[in-house]
């Protein structure tokens, strides 16, 4: 299955699954990473970690390590998110 860390700057996904072991599950469900989430990639920083997406409306870094722990199912089209001018 594809994760999130796979995905390509301005790729667009739905959360199918969340794992890992015990606090950086809970913690990704904190920040709304959870199952059915719209999550944009926005970029990468310069050497490739940490990475930026748009989750729930805010813009969220994650590292590499974290993001291949959530299974996603892309799609097409624009993020329904505000962005910031």
């Amino acid at each position: 299955m594809l994760t999130l860390d796979k995905l390509n700057e301005g790729e667009r996904c739905r959360v199918v699954g969340v794992h890992g072991q015990g606090g950086i599950h809970q913690r990704l469900l904190e920040m709304g990473i959870v199952d059915d989430a719209e999550i944009e990639l926005v970029r990468f920083a310069p050497l490739g970690d940490p990475m930026e997406v748009i989750v729930c409306g805010y813009h969220l870094l994650l590292r590499r390590s974290e993001a291949a722990l959530v299974s996603v199912e892309k799609q097409n089209g624009a993020v329904a998110a505000v962005r910031s001018a």
